[in-house]
């Protein structure tokens, strides 16, 4: 089987949670076909190769116009088609990509997301037909609708609405146009249902590398790091330059750490990811830290007491839990933090939603040994037995394998 993997973003480095998804399923389905990875990128980024471990077949990079361009604003605002959908297009790319098409023939294509889909032509144009999976990392329309709703700006608010109108039409043309969908929660499968009750999609949740964090892969980072031991610290990790990732660190440091920070004089609270804007910056003080950017974030986790998602906004599932978990750092969460993951609260995680319940939910995993090891034991046996990225590659080989035999005694029954 001849597989192409299509995303609108660089494959390395993998800090994000899109591009550790992507890599990582990318990984999984060249265990059993050859995948060959097409990447996007701006003129002015350079590729960087993924560890010498890569088992893809190839890597080819389409060249994208700079995103969130003057004209593609204007259009975005004033046109048909959403910003986020215009910000991944240009011929250029869209010349590369049906050469590669037309020189290598595959037998499926996965598409990443409602981002790519005014390249879906020139797929579904491509020799031999092959099938197509189109992958949702979140419901994006859900993210824009959320952001609308909780940003104070005015003009930020109006614009989000009406981006948030444009993605759910072209996300309603995308289940009309591709047979088969994959999604990271039951929940998303459920909710994208509802909309076009006929579609096929299938649930391929977010994973974690179980090996990787395990306590002596943890060790090991430390030790190359050459990162000494800290007071214990509540830690913070994702993307800084995600909006929602700005409003949880924002509303967290200002909210609820006050309090927590009272009650134990010796905690810390670290901000761990990449491209913190001077917002995100201010927050630091002598008792917060921002790294901003880091190698490798596993040492954090050595010093770890809790990891923390208080988010009230985006979509999705929240590779970073899983990855707090597999580290064997209790977890507390909002809600919507959590949402897509399958875990009980006070079994696995502590989910808490406003600040004192935050604030209280820390206090209680801070001051018993044994609520932390409890916690833990049960969310590592949880992500090793539902969450380890070979388990769900073995689903996404799957699928990709039905897709191709059913396409064939199709072609078997048409011939007879």
């Amino acid at each position: 089987m001849k597989s192409l993997y299509f995303a609108s973003h660089k494959i390395w480095p993998l800090n994000s949670g899109a591009r550790l998804r992507d890599y990582q399923l990318a990984q999984q389905l060249a265990v059993r076909s050859s995948v060959t990875f097409v990447e996007m990128l701006p003129a002015s980024e350079g590729h960087q190769d993924p560890p010498g471990d890569a088992v893809l077949a190839d890597i080819v990079t389409l060249e994208k116009d700079e995103t969130y361009s003057l004209s593609k604003i204007v259009k975005g605002l004033a046109g048909p088609v959403p910003l986020t959908v215009l910000n991944c297009w240009s011929p250029q790319s869209a010349s590369q990509l049906a050469d590669v098409l037309r020189f290598r023939q595959f037998d499926t294509v996965q598409v990443e997301g409602v981002h790519l889909m005014e390249y879906l032509p020139i797929i579904q144009d491509a020799p031999g037909s092959p099938a197509i999976i189109v992958d949702w990392h979140n419901i994006e329309s859900e993210i824009m609708w959320r952001y609308a709703k909780t940003t104070r700006n005015w003009a930020k608010k109006i614009a989000a609405g009406r981006t948030a109108r444009l993605i759910e039409r072209a996300e309603g043309r995308l289940l009309e146009t591709c047979a088969t969908h994959t999604v990271t929660s039951e929940r998303e499968r459920r909710k994208l249902l509802a909309r076009y009750p006929g579609a096929n999609i299938r649930v391929i949740p977010n994973g974690v590398d179980f090996g990787y964090y395990s306590g002596k892969g943890i060790a090991d980072a430390c030790s190359r790091s050459g990162q000494q031991e800290s007071n214990p610290t509540i830690l913070f990790v994702g993307s800084m330059d995600y909006h929602a990732n700005i409003d949880a660190a924002i509303w967290f440091t200002r909210t609820v750490w006050p309090e927590i920070a009272r009650n134990h004089p010796g905690l810390q609270f670290t901000i761990v990811g990449r491209d913190p804007g001077p917002e995100v910056r201010a927050l630091a003080s002598d008792r917060i830290h921002v790294t901003g950017t880091v190698d490798d974030v596993r040492p954090f986790y050595a010093s770890a007491l809790a990891a923390i998602a208080p988010l009230r906004s985006g979509s999705g599932t929240r590779l970073k839990i899983l990855e707090a978990m597999a580290a064997g750092v209790p977890v507390v969460s909002t809600r919507l933090g959590a949402e897509g993951i399958e875990v009980e609260d006070g079994v696995h995680l502590l989910l808490a939603d406003t600040g004192p319940e935050i604030a209280a939910a820390v206090h209680r995993i801070a001051s018993s040994e044994e609520t932390r090891s409890r916690l833990s034991q049960a969310a590592r046996g949880l992500v090793r037995k539902v969450y380890d990225w070979s388990a769900i590659g073995n689903e996404l080989c799957a699928l990709h394998e039905d897709l191709v035999e059913s396409r064939s005694v199709s072609s078997l029954c048409k011939v007879s």
